[in-house]
């Protein structure tokens, strides 16, 4: 029988590799292996295909999403990582998926209907006045994997939306910024503007699964 080791409330090991527990079984929210141990089902969650699980598998020490979280998730995508997300949170968390691609967005609405705590939003992150009626409630974290410019004025911008001591996964990805700058400038250029909110409680390399990227978790003064 394989081994099943809790690494974080909701997050598993199978034999050494990430998984979380299937919020809804026998369904896939995309092409991950379901497996089942006694009466429980996991989805595998691959470090290559979802930041925060190239994080946790780096080491991250800080895993503020749990049981009955709510999140708002910046650049769901096609839902990959936010569906994991769900399955943490649980039927009494919620998730809040902002995209702004019509194309993930479709995707992200198929993963949405069979999950009943992911709420799909079509908006631009850095446009918050688009979305901030439809969440109801501050927010225990903000999840953030956007592809601009300005990513740290964009977290900036929605912390208004997160709880006092409420956590950020900033996913920084350089080459979206400029490709003429050191990544390293990069990061520091961006932890100095969200300093003005947040400390930085952790940095970590998703190397080698993903490359000039700083996964971060910051915490909300």
């Amino acid at each position: 029988m394989p081994r099943v080791e809790e690494l974080f409330p909701g997050v598993y090991t199978i034999d050494g590799k990430l998984a979380t527990l299937n919020l809804v079984k026998g369904r896939k929210a995309y092409t991950e292996d379901l497996v089942r141990v006694a009466n429980a089902e996991y989805r595998m969650w691959t470090p290559y295909r979802s930041k925060l699980s190239a994080a946790i598998a780096n080491g991250m020490r800080n895993m503020g999403i749990k049981e009955g979280s709510a999140v708002l998730y910046l650049g769901a995508a096609n839902g990959t990582t936010a569906s994991h997300v769900s399955d943490i949170v649980g039927s009494g968390g919620r998730v809040y998926c902002v995209e702004m691609s019509e194309r993930s967005m479709r995707d992200l609405i198929r993963v949405c209907e069979t999950r009943g705590n992911m709420l799909p939003i079509l908006a631009d992150a850095g446009d918050i006045g688009i979305y901030r009626d439809i969440i109801t409630e501050k927010c225990d974290v903000i999840y953030q994997d956007v592809s601009a410019r300005n990513q740290a004025q964009i977290l900036n911008l929605n912390s208004t939306l997160l709880k006092t001591n409420g956590l950020a996964y900033f996913a920084i990805k350089s080459q979206s910024i400029d490709i003429s700058m050191k990544p390293e400038d990069i990061y520091r250029r961006e932890l100095n503007e969200t300093g003005k909110y947040f400390d930085t409680i952790e940095k970590l390399s998703l190397e080698p699964y993903d490359s000039m990227h700083l996964f971060t978790v910051l915490k909300k003064r």
